[in-house]
């Protein structure tokens, strides 16, 4: 257990002996903060939004890269990670917040969008506009517990519940009852578990609006932290919270910020057609009801 990537962790490994992997715990969570943080001035992530053109990325940026290119393609432009001008305009990063309003978000609006950056076979960040600002949050969490699944996995460990701020990588089972590892789901109207699963050789990823968001002092006005890259404005639908399970703990993480970020048909239709994925969302219907939708998937991990 720690603290990393602004966040706590709680790495769970099974073996026959004694085993301390803190040191090698500890590299990857800084090599991913000198990476991808956007909180550390110097970090590379850091660099290329100041606009500094020399920065070659590593292997780690570009894996992170290309995924979020894929998964942009696939929801339709709803994971975007260029989105990191409106994130600290709106007062959810570390850049400073600024007074908005429909048109300033219109006129912010042309430094977001994934199609307006490039990766050169070189490794160095190419930007239609200087002033475009990447933001890997909603996909570099769960990255980071892949990488520590990975290296779980060179050291031949075979049963393990990696947590990182609520994320999670499950490998084999809990030795203590021979069963696959049990999860909860937590509640986002309430502070209790909502549902809990048995989860083995997935990913799990959690989104919701129910931490992260700041009131207006002025207006009374609630602004939400998962900004739709369509509209440049904070969502706040219908959706309460999204669970999502993946093969990688990069895919659940950020198809659970586009989940939170689109409609939920839009969301349906995308967990229709993709078998590798399954989905616990909590919304409200047009009476303001808390109602559930589960994937088959989902339904058949609960724990009852």
């Amino acid at each position: 257990m720690g603290a990393a990537l602004g966040t706590s962790y709680s790495l769970i490994y099974i073996s026959e002996g004694e085993l301390d992997y803190q040191m090698e715990i500890d590299s990857v969570f800084e090599v991913i903060n000198r990476s991808m943080s956007t909180y550390l001035p110097n970090s590379d992530i850091s660099r290329i939004n100041s606009g500094d053109t020399t920065v070659v990325v590593d292997h780690m940026f570009k894996e992170v890269f290309e995924r979020s290119k894929e998964i942009h393609e696939r929801t339709k432009g709803y994971f975007d990670p260029t989105v990191g001008t409106l994130v600290n305009a709106w007062g959810f990063g570390p850049g400073k917040e600024i007074a908005l309003d429909s048109a300033r978000v219109d006129s912010l609006m042309r430094f977001v969008g994934f199609d307006k950056v490039s990766l050169s076979a070189d490794g160095m960040i190419q930007k239609s506009h200087k002033e475009i600002q990447f933001d890997f949050n909603a996909i570099a969490k769960g990255y980071a517990i892949d990488r520590l699944a990975n290296m779980m996995n060179d050291k031949g460990i075979e049963n393990y519940l990696l947590e990182v701020g609520g994320e999670l990588v499950a490998k084999g089972q809990n030795a203590f009852d021979k069963r696959p590892w049990g999860v909860y789901v937590q509640d986002p109207e309430a502070e209790r578990a909502k549902v809990t699963i048995r989860l083995e050789d997935r990913a799990m990823a959690s989104s919701g609006n129910y931490r992260h968001f700041r009131i207006d002092s002025i207006t009374g006005t609630k602004y939400v932290h998962t900004i739709d890259p369509l509209t440049g404005f904070g969502k706040n639908g219908s959706t309460l919270g999204v669970n999502v399970l993946a093969n990688t703990c990069a895919e659940a993480d950020a198809y659970a910020t586009a989940f939170m970020a689109m409609e939920l048909d839009t969301a349906n239709r995308i967990l229709a057609t993709d078998n590798t994925l399954d989905a616990f969302i909590i919304y409200l219907d047009k009476e303001g009801n808390t109602q559930e939708f589960m994937t088959q998937g989902f339904e058949k991990l609960l724990l009852k």
